[in-house]
């Protein structure tokens, strides 16, 4: 299956809550897009495993994902073991994005910037002819993303560049309010985190219109690079 953009998270959410609004707009577009979850977040503080499973499919149809997957890593304890690097690589070659979206360089949870180094590296050992992979009893072609960008999370990371996605707020929080169990619920009885109060749920929308107030849009979502990018042209810039 040849899709335009994979992205993933260390856990169910990472990616609505980075770049659901791109997502959003990447498919309102045409483009097919694929997120991998990589833990199923068991260790969260609310919910379960499967009430994460039942959200985060809630939130790809929100998003119009072409599809979800999961990898069953541990929660909490990612390591960028061959492993793993193998599991990412075998998504990789399945999907063979010319985009691959994946966590902060940096975050408060130690998984993120985990997964990202983990998958990073795996986006570079997916291009060796010499690591054979098997996908469904056939052997799988080697694939390397034409680029890796990383998200912003919790931390005020300065990004390289941003993507407008003043039309497609609303839908980024949608599908982010699709976890029911881990965000801002005044009627839940469970404990509070970091991310259950109505100030991190304000935050989707102020820290969009603080990027989009410095890039000249409504709202807008920060990402990093890995490599130098390249213009053809200045078309699509906004001035």
């Amino acid at each position: 299956m040849k899709i335009d953009i994979l992205a993933f998270g260390a856990h169910p959410d990472d990616v609505e809550l980075g770049c659901g609004g791109t997502i959003a707009k990447m498919v309102s577009e045409g483009k097919k897009c694929v997120v991998v979850d990589l833990t199923r977040g068991e260790l969260g503080t609310r919910g379960t495993d499967e009430t994460r499973k039942a959200e985060a499919a809630d939130a790809a149809r929100i998003l119009g994902l072409s599809g979800r997957e999961n990898l069953g890593m541990k929660d909490g304890f990612l390591v960028n073991s061959e492993e793993y690097q193998m599991r990412i690589v075998k998504m990789i070659r399945k999907y063979r994005p010319e985009i691959v979206l994946a966590n902060a360089i940096d975050d408060r949870h130690p998984d993120h910037a985990k997964g990202a180094k983990l998958v990073s590296d795996a986006c570079f050992l997916s291009g060796l002819r010499k690591i054979e992979t098997v996908h469904e009893g056939e052997i799988q072609e080697v694939w390397r993303p034409k680029h890796v960008f990383h998200y912003i999370q919790w931390k005020d990371i300065k990004p390289e560049f941003v993507i407008d996605i003043s039309e497609f707020l609303d839908k980024k929080i949608e599908s982010c309010m699709a976890y029911k169990t881990q965000f801002y619920d005044p009627t839940s009885k469970e404990p509070e985190t970091p991310i259950t109060t109505k100030d991190f749920y304000e935050s989707l929308t102020y820290r969009a219109q603080d990027l989009g107030r410095l890039s000249g849009v409504a709202y807008a979502e920060g990402f990093t690079s890995e490599k130098l990018i390249s213009l053809k042209n200045f078309d699509g810039i906004v001035w």
